[in-house]
């Protein structure tokens, strides 16, 4: 037997009592323990014959024999360091000491290794395996991967804070250790091992830029969504709720004039039942396209509600709304009549109410005398304008 193994009745020991000899073996096993104990200072883990290590993995996939040669030559220690993100082109002699008081661990599938609320006094780097990333909770969309040589809970140490978010072990995963204490040991040993962290921090904050800038982006089209009607892509009432108080406001602390129009289609509940509600639907948009067509960009236009929509138009006075809103019934009136839709098979007509803002009123009062005024016009047989 070799004089570096000592066989028992349940187990295999290695001495190591002859470095060269066992790096020239052809036992890969034997090898990837030794490399595995020079670095970290620890025996490794095997299971079915594996070590679970990224560098040990790396001479794997080079093949089964380490040339003789590199048990003389400490770059094959910077080479397995190199595939972890925090230790690339750190120099082993500088932190050799310090990898050696640094723990292991494994987790198995679905174990959770970092949660908000829970202290986290480690950096964990991974071996093998892999972890998600989840924020809000574990049944949360994985935000992101962390894979083999990235690094975990390195922005909870720096900021002195709990995690911000859940880290799960999503395969078996094998774990490197490091505890705050010795990553600022680190930090001080090693220059390149401080660059590296610091690019590490750097691309934190970018991936939380960019989750930002997503979820502004998601909560803008919820926004939209709220707020627009998905049938006429007008403002809904929502908007109206939101917009039309506050340029009431604006207008009546500037003493501007503003007008506030309701439109009401006339007997469209006839009309559904006549058409059906495919066609009220291809009425109401073609009712709203024209409208829009009407008023000016800065008008507020939405749809109130139904069969009814509602404008707003800033600057504009009483006597001048009415003309519009006569200039306005006249073309819904006749564009519908000359619709190419087979589905508006007779002309759409619309009936109208103005009012002007009261300098001690408010948007309430300017809505109660608008809506009042569209029912004096339907009382006067539909089809009309009405103050």
């Amino acid at each position: 037997m070799p004089g570096h193994l000592k066989r028992t009745k349940r187990k295999v020991i290695h001495t190591f009592v002859n470095p060269v000899e066992l790096y020239g073996t052809s036992s890969p096993i034997r090898y990837r323990r030794r490399c595995y104990r020079a670095i970290f200072g620890v025996k490794p883990t095997v299971t079915r014959g594996k070590v679970r290590c990224l560098a040990c993995r790396k001479l794997q996939i080079k093949g089964n024999i380490l040339p003789a040669q590199h048990a003389t030559n400490s770059d094959y220690q910077k080479s397995l360091l190199s595939g972890l993100e925090l230790f690339s082109g750190v120099c082993t002699d500088d932190v050799q000491e310090l990898l050696q008081k640094c723990d292991r661990c494994d987790l198995e599938p679905g174990e959770l290794l970092l949660s908000p609320g829970n202290k986290n006094q480690n950096v964990y780097v991974v071996l093998s395996g892999e972890l998600n990333v989840h924020v809000g909770s574990t049944d949360s969309p994985v935000l992101a991967t962390m894979e083999v040589g990235e690094c975990a809970g390195e922005m909870s140490i720096i900021e002195d804070r709990d995690p911000s978010a859940y880290v799960v072990a999503s395969q078996p995963t094998h774990l490197l250790v490091i505890h705050k204490d010795i990553l600022w040991d680190l930090v001080n040993a090693s220059h390149e091992f401080s660059k590296n962290l610091l690019v590490v921090l750097s691309e934190r904050v970018r991936s939380h830029n960019q989750f930002i800038a997503e979820s502004i982006g998601d909560w803008r089209k919820f926004e939209k969504h709220a707020t627009t009607d998905a049938l006429t892509g007008l403002g809904n009432r929502h908007a109206m709720e939101e917009s039309f108080p506050r340029e009431v406001e604006r207008c009546i602390q500037s003493e501007c004039p503003a007008s506030l129009i309701m439109i009401d289609v006339d007997y469209f509940k006839s009309f559904n039942d006549m058409f059906g509600h495919v066609a009220g639907d291809r009425a109401l948009s073609a009712v709203a396209k024209i409208l829009g067509n009407q008023f000016r960009p800065r008008d507020l236009l939405v749809r109130y509600g139904g069969d009814e929509f509602a404008v707003l138009l800033p600057g504009i006075g009483a006597e001048e709304s009415l003309t519009i809103a006569e200039r306005v019934r006249a073309a819904v009136s006749g564009d519908t009549a000359d619709s190419d839709d087979s589905l508006i098979q007779i002309p759409i007509r619309v009936s109208m109410g103005v009012a002007e803002i009261d300098s001690n009123g408010d948007f309430e009062t300017l809505l109660k005398a608008a809506d009042e005024a569209l029912y004096r016009a339907k009382d006067a047989g539909r089809n009309k304008v009405s103050d």
